[in-house]
């Protein structure tokens, strides 16, 4: 398993977690890794296989946990996904770094279509990955020939798409091609495409048009391939479609999230009080919930219980804040609020709110 960490001020090589293993136990590993001080604020953590032909041919991954042990300042996320994943073959995940009061950046999918001559009647020799390069950083190499789709074959040319998950580049600029094989042979390239999987436009134009001649016995090949333009098309909406699937939209607009608060555990921590949440997203913002039915007790927010909450309101985007407080009413108004965890159920996102006071 390795990790490459993305800061404000650039990347971190390569992180293997091999001897790096602090405390092991049943379906627990955790790590303890140093980072280069002058990455800035990590907003992006890209983990896989650094590779296939080892002894682990499958590793399932179902929660990640990262704090520094100096700030205490702790992300938490929810997995659940085997690597490879069985849809591309991809090693590699991406998931964005969440902190409170921070906005985060969100998963994308991209399509990225190679439009070439000869490639397919090699994929079985050849190997082929991009680095795809945006204002938001990179999707480190990604296999290009492991699972294609929507292969279109002619004479003359051919093309075959690709999927990427990664957090989103936003601009992108370049491409880095890798290629190597296993015999000697010629692949012509033309050109790809780069697009995110729900729009149609823009499509990034990366113009190749070279015959890359590859040799077993000699290292990589290597291309760096600047954006040639960008197609941006017609991105004015149709104002009969919107009202058409406007009532259907909002439904479909609805995302439910989990709410655990975390009382403290010292003397006069609980309260009787009347409790209420706002959710602040990078999108929206909730309306004011009532925090009074929960999940785990009758009488909510004693000395040490957790209680669990669930709410449904419009998609707020990421969770950046929240405003919790109560009306000062009951016999034990006073109130230690150790934190408040937050899942939004549509993102498999959770973000952790300290309070401690």
């Amino acid at each position: 398993l390795v990790m490459v960490f993305y800061g404000s001020n650039g990347k971190s090589n390569l992180v293997s977690m091999e001897n790096k293993v602090e405390h092991q136990a049943k379906n627990q590993i955790t790590y303890d890794i140093h980072l280069p001080s002058d990455l800035g604020m990590l907003y992006k953590v890209r983990l896989g296989l650094q590779s296939l032909e080892n002894s682990i041919s499958q590793l399932s991954l179902c929660y990640f946990k990262m704090q520094n042990i100096s700030t205490l300042d702790t992300f938490s996320l929810t997995i659940n996904k085997t690597l490879p994943l069985s849809l591309n073959g991809d090693r590699w995940i991406e998931f964005p770094v969440e902190w409170p009061l921070k906005e985060a950046l969100s998963v994308v999918t991209y399509h990225l279509t190679v439009f070439s001559r000869n490639i397919l009647s090699e994929r079985n020799l050849v190997q082929m990955t991009a680095c795809i390069y945006g204002t938001h950083g990179d999707t480190g190499d990604r296999s290009l020939l492991w699972s294609l789709q929507n292969v279109q074959q002619g004479e003359d040319d051919e093309s075959f798409l690709v999927i990427v998950d990664a957090v989103e580049l936003g601009e992108l600029d370049k491409v880095v091609l890798s290629i190597s094989s296993k015999t000697d042979c010629k692949l012509d390239i033309k050109k790809l495409h780069l697009k995110e999987a729900v729009k149609e436009h823009p499509i990034y134009v990366f113009e190749v048009n070279e015959a890359f001649a590859v040799d077993a016995n000699k290292p990589e090949i290597q291309r760096e391939i600047p954006v040639s333009f960008v197609i941006r098309g017609d991105e004015q909406k149709n104002d009969i479609d919107n009202n058409l699937h406007k009532e259907g939209s909002q439904a479909r607009n609805l995302a439910e999230y989990t709410i655990k608060v975390y009382t403290g555990d010292k003397r006069g921590a609980g309260t009787d009080a009347n409790v209420h949440i706002i959710l602040f997203g990078n999108e929206e913002k909730s309306e004011v919930f009532q925090l009074s039915q929960s999940l785990d007790h009758q009488d909510p927010f004693e000395r040490g219980k957790v209680d669990t909450f669930k709410i449904k309101t419009k998609k707020l985007g990421s969770l950046h804040s929240i405003e919790i407080g109560h009306d000062g009413k009951g016999f034990a108004s006073g109130w230690f609020l150790e934190k408040v965890e937050i899942t939004d159920t549509s993102r498999n996102s959770v973000y952790c709110f300290n309070c401690n006071r």
